[in-house]
Protein backbone atom coordinates (compact mmCIF):
# COMPACT_ATOMS: atom_id res chain seq x y z
CA UNK A 1 0.00 0.00 0.00
CA UNK A 2 1.11 3.64 -0.86
CA UNK A 3 1.76 5.70 2.33
CA UNK A 4 2.79 9.29 0.14
CA UNK A 5 0.29 12.27 1.05
CA UNK A 6 -1.67 9.28 3.94
CA UNK A 7 -2.61 11.36 7.06
CA UNK A 8 -1.96 9.42 10.56
CA UNK A 9 -2.91 10.29 14.09
CA UNK A 10 0.03 9.45 16.67
CA UNK A 11 -0.77 9.87 20.12
CA UNK A 12 2.27 9.31 22.97
CA UNK A 13 4.38 10.73 20.18
CA UNK A 14 6.78 12.93 22.39
CA UNK A 15 9.20 10.08 22.53
CA UNK A 16 10.07 6.92 22.84
CA UNK A 17 7.86 4.66 20.03
CA UNK A 18 5.23 7.60 19.27
CA UNK A 19 8.22 9.43 18.30
CA UNK A 20 10.36 7.05 16.68
CA UNK A 21 7.01 5.98 14.12
CA UNK A 22 6.15 9.45 13.14
CA UNK A 23 9.73 9.86 11.83
CA UNK A 24 9.35 6.87 9.72
CA UNK A 25 5.92 7.52 9.15
CA UNK A 26 6.92 11.13 7.83
CA UNK A 27 9.74 9.94 5.84
CA UNK A 28 7.41 7.62 4.21
CA UNK A 29 5.63 10.51 2.49
CA UNK A 30 2.95 10.21 5.58
CA UNK A 31 1.60 13.91 6.58
CA UNK A 32 1.62 13.15 10.68
CA UNK A 33 -0.55 14.59 13.40
CA UNK A 34 1.69 14.71 16.85
CA UNK A 35 -0.30 14.24 19.97
CA UNK A 36 0.66 14.16 23.11
CA UNK A 37 0.04 16.44 26.51
CA UNK A 38 4.20 17.66 26.16
CA UNK A 39 3.44 20.78 23.31
CA UNK A 40 7.16 21.60 23.75
CA UNK A 41 8.49 18.29 22.58
CA UNK A 42 6.03 17.74 19.73
CA UNK A 43 7.00 21.31 18.10
CA UNK A 44 10.55 20.04 18.30
CA UNK A 45 9.67 17.06 16.75
CA UNK A 46 7.45 18.21 13.98
CA UNK A 47 10.41 21.18 13.56
CA UNK A 48 12.83 17.67 13.06
CA UNK A 49 10.23 16.23 10.42
CA UNK A 50 10.03 19.30 8.55
CA UNK A 51 14.05 20.42 8.18
CA UNK A 52 13.70 16.22 6.84
CA UNK A 53 11.38 17.48 4.33
CA UNK A 54 7.85 15.93 5.78
CA UNK A 55 4.95 17.79 6.95
CA UNK A 56 3.87 17.55 10.74
CA UNK A 57 1.48 19.06 12.88
CA UNK A 58 1.70 19.45 16.52
CA UNK A 59 -1.45 18.74 18.87
CA UNK A 60 -1.82 19.14 22.69
CA UNK A 61 -4.43 16.26 23.64
CA UNK A 62 -4.24 14.31 26.90
CA UNK A 63 -6.20 10.73 25.67
CA UNK A 64 -7.77 10.64 29.09
CA UNK A 65 -10.01 13.65 28.07
CA UNK A 66 -12.26 12.50 25.51
CA UNK A 67 -13.44 16.09 24.67
CA UNK A 68 -9.50 16.64 24.30
CA UNK A 69 -8.83 14.10 21.80
CA UNK A 70 -12.33 14.39 19.55
CA UNK A 71 -10.45 18.26 19.70
CA UNK A 72 -7.26 16.93 18.03
CA UNK A 73 -9.19 14.69 15.59
CA UNK A 74 -11.25 17.67 14.28
CA UNK A 75 -7.74 19.86 14.21
CA UNK A 76 -5.85 17.06 12.19
CA UNK A 77 -8.60 16.69 9.48
CA UNK A 78 -9.34 19.88 9.41
CA UNK A 79 -5.50 20.71 8.34
CA UNK A 80 -5.12 17.73 6.12
CA UNK A 81 -8.53 16.72 4.91
CA UNK A 82 -8.97 13.26 6.57
CA UNK A 83 -7.28 10.83 8.57
CA UNK A 84 -5.86 7.19 6.99
CA UNK A 85 -4.24 6.19 9.74
CA UNK A 86 -4.17 5.99 13.92
CA UNK A 87 -1.42 4.29 16.27
CA UNK A 88 -3.34 4.78 19.79
CA UNK A 89 0.03 4.24 21.31
CA UNK A 90 -0.20 6.45 24.67
CA UNK A 91 1.15 4.54 27.60
CA UNK A 92 2.62 4.41 31.07
CA UNK A 93 4.26 1.33 32.85
CA UNK A 94 4.78 2.24 36.32
CA UNK A 95 5.83 -1.19 38.19
CA UNK A 96 4.50 -2.18 41.63
CA UNK A 97 3.70 -5.28 43.57
CA UNK A 98 0.05 -5.23 44.25
CA UNK A 99 0.64 -5.52 47.72
CA UNK A 100 2.29 -1.76 47.74
CA UNK A 101 -1.19 -0.57 46.98
CA UNK A 102 -0.05 1.88 44.63
CA UNK A 103 -3.93 2.91 43.76
CA UNK A 104 -3.10 6.07 42.14
CA UNK A 105 -0.68 4.34 39.47
CA UNK A 106 -3.53 1.88 38.75
CA UNK A 107 -5.80 4.52 38.26
CA UNK A 108 -3.28 6.36 35.81
CA UNK A 109 -2.45 3.05 33.50
CA UNK A 110 -6.28 2.24 33.80
CA UNK A 111 -6.72 6.03 32.42
CA UNK A 112 -4.21 6.09 29.82
CA UNK A 113 -3.50 2.61 28.63
CA UNK A 114 -7.26 1.54 28.14
CA UNK A 115 -9.77 4.97 28.26
CA UNK A 116 -6.72 6.44 26.11
CA UNK A 117 -7.34 3.70 23.95
CA UNK A 118 -10.78 3.70 23.88
CA UNK A 119 -11.06 7.39 23.68
CA UNK A 120 -9.21 7.72 20.01
CA UNK A 121 -11.04 5.04 18.29
CA UNK A 122 -13.92 6.38 19.30
CA UNK A 123 -13.11 10.27 18.32
CA UNK A 124 -11.48 8.51 15.26
CA UNK A 125 -13.31 5.79 13.78
CA UNK A 126 -16.14 7.57 12.37
CA UNK A 127 -13.66 9.21 9.57
CA UNK A 128 -12.49 5.82 8.80
CA UNK A 129 -15.81 4.23 8.57
CA UNK A 130 -17.46 7.54 6.31
CA UNK A 131 -13.81 6.91 4.27
CA UNK A 132 -14.75 2.87 4.27
CA UNK A 133 -10.93 2.41 4.64
CA UNK A 134 -8.08 2.90 7.28
CA UNK A 135 -6.07 1.14 9.51
CA UNK A 136 -5.70 1.38 13.32
CA UNK A 137 -2.57 0.34 15.11
CA UNK A 138 -2.57 -0.25 19.08
CA UNK A 139 0.69 -0.53 21.55
CA UNK A 140 0.06 -3.85 23.76
CA UNK A 141 3.02 -5.39 24.92
CA UNK A 142 4.80 -8.89 26.10
CA UNK A 143 2.68 -7.95 29.01
CA UNK A 144 -0.17 -8.38 26.92
CA UNK A 145 0.63 -12.16 26.46
CA UNK A 146 1.99 -13.29 29.71
CA UNK A 147 2.29 -12.27 33.34
CA UNK A 148 4.72 -10.90 35.24
CA UNK A 149 5.32 -9.98 38.81
CA UNK A 150 5.38 -6.34 39.72
CA UNK A 151 3.54 -5.53 36.32
CA UNK A 152 -0.15 -7.21 37.88
CA UNK A 153 -2.09 -3.71 36.86
CA UNK A 154 0.18 -3.31 33.68
CA UNK A 155 -0.51 -6.41 32.48
CA UNK A 156 -3.77 -6.32 33.06
CA UNK A 157 -3.95 -3.12 30.71
CA UNK A 158 -2.13 -4.46 27.73
CA UNK A 159 -4.65 -7.80 27.86
CA UNK A 160 -7.45 -5.10 27.75
CA UNK A 161 -5.53 -3.93 24.86
CA UNK A 162 -5.02 -7.03 23.22
CA UNK A 163 -8.49 -8.07 23.56
CA UNK A 164 -10.14 -4.52 22.62
CA UNK A 165 -8.10 -4.53 19.31
CA UNK A 166 -8.46 -8.33 18.46
CA UNK A 167 -12.73 -7.58 18.51
CA UNK A 168 -12.14 -3.93 16.68
CA UNK A 169 -10.42 -5.79 14.09
CA UNK A 170 -13.27 -8.67 13.40
CA UNK A 171 -16.05 -5.76 13.31
CA UNK A 172 -14.64 -3.32 11.31
CA UNK A 173 -12.22 -4.88 9.03
CA UNK A 174 -14.94 -6.73 6.74
CA UNK A 175 -17.38 -4.32 7.59
CA UNK A 176 -15.46 -1.64 6.71
CA UNK A 177 -12.62 -2.34 4.96
CA UNK A 178 -10.62 -0.95 8.09
CA UNK A 179 -7.60 -2.92 8.68
CA UNK A 180 -6.32 -2.80 12.25
CA UNK A 181 -2.66 -4.18 13.75
CA UNK A 182 -2.02 -4.80 17.58
CA UNK A 183 1.48 -4.20 18.51
CA UNK A 184 3.07 -6.46 20.98
CA UNK A 185 6.79 -5.44 21.54
CA UNK A 186 9.35 -6.94 24.37
CA UNK A 187 11.98 -5.26 26.19
CA UNK A 188 12.53 -1.31 24.66
CA UNK A 189 14.39 1.28 25.23
CA UNK A 190 12.10 3.65 26.22
CA UNK A 191 10.92 6.64 28.84
CA UNK A 192 8.51 4.05 30.03
CA UNK A 193 11.15 2.92 32.70
CA UNK A 194 11.18 6.31 34.29
CA UNK A 195 7.97 5.75 35.60
CA UNK A 196 8.55 3.72 38.49
CA UNK A 197 8.66 4.64 41.48
CA UNK A 198 9.71 1.13 43.31
CA UNK A 199 13.37 1.30 43.72
CA UNK A 200 13.40 -2.13 43.80
CA UNK A 201 12.08 -2.93 40.95
CA UNK A 202 13.50 0.42 38.74
CA UNK A 203 17.01 -1.37 39.63
CA UNK A 204 15.94 -4.56 38.63
CA UNK A 205 15.06 -2.78 35.29
CA UNK A 206 18.40 -0.85 35.44
CA UNK A 207 20.21 -4.55 36.09
CA UNK A 208 18.00 -6.07 32.93
CA UNK A 209 19.37 -3.57 30.64
CA UNK A 210 23.39 -5.10 31.18
CA UNK A 211 21.81 -8.43 30.38
CA UNK A 212 20.31 -8.26 27.08
CA UNK A 213 19.75 -6.23 24.21
CA UNK A 214 16.64 -3.98 24.24
CA UNK A 215 14.88 -2.98 20.55
CA UNK A 216 15.14 0.56 19.58
CA UNK A 217 12.08 2.62 19.40
CA UNK A 218 12.91 2.70 15.57
CA UNK A 219 12.49 -1.22 15.25
CA UNK A 220 9.00 -0.86 16.27
CA UNK A 221 8.37 2.37 13.92
CA UNK A 222 9.91 -0.35 11.09
CA UNK A 223 7.39 -2.81 11.96
CA UNK A 224 4.50 -0.23 11.84
CA UNK A 225 5.81 0.86 8.55
CA UNK A 226 5.63 -2.55 7.30
CA UNK A 227 2.39 -3.57 8.48
CA UNK A 228 0.74 -0.38 6.88
CA UNK A 229 2.45 -0.70 3.55
CA UNK A 230 1.15 -4.52 3.18
CA UNK A 231 -1.44 -5.10 0.42
CA UNK A 232 -4.72 -4.37 0.98
CA UNK A 233 -6.04 -7.59 1.75
CA UNK A 234 -3.34 -8.49 4.08
CA UNK A 235 -3.98 -7.76 7.68
CA UNK A 236 -1.04 -8.26 10.12
CA UNK A 237 -3.62 -8.99 12.80
CA UNK A 238 -0.68 -8.99 15.73
CA UNK A 239 2.95 -8.41 15.55
CA UNK A 240 4.96 -9.96 18.56
CA UNK A 241 8.53 -8.25 18.14
CA UNK A 242 11.00 -9.58 20.42
CA UNK A 243 14.68 -8.84 21.55
CA UNK A 244 16.77 -11.54 20.13
CA UNK A 245 18.34 -11.98 23.67
CA UNK A 246 15.33 -12.08 25.89
CA UNK A 247 14.44 -15.06 26.70
CA UNK A 248 11.45 -14.93 28.52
Amino acid sequence: MELKDKVALVTGASSGIGAATAKKLAAAGVKVGLAARRLDRLHGLAAEIRHAGGEALAIEMDVTDLAAVERGVRELAARYGTIDIVFANAGLMPISDIASLKVDEWHRMVDVNIKGLFNTVAAALPILKENKSGHIVTTSSIAGRKTFPGLGVYCATKHAVAAFTDILRMEVAPKHDIRVTCVQPGAVESELFEHITDDGYRSQMESLKKQMTFLKAEDIGDSIVYALQAPGRVDLAEMFIMPTSQPW
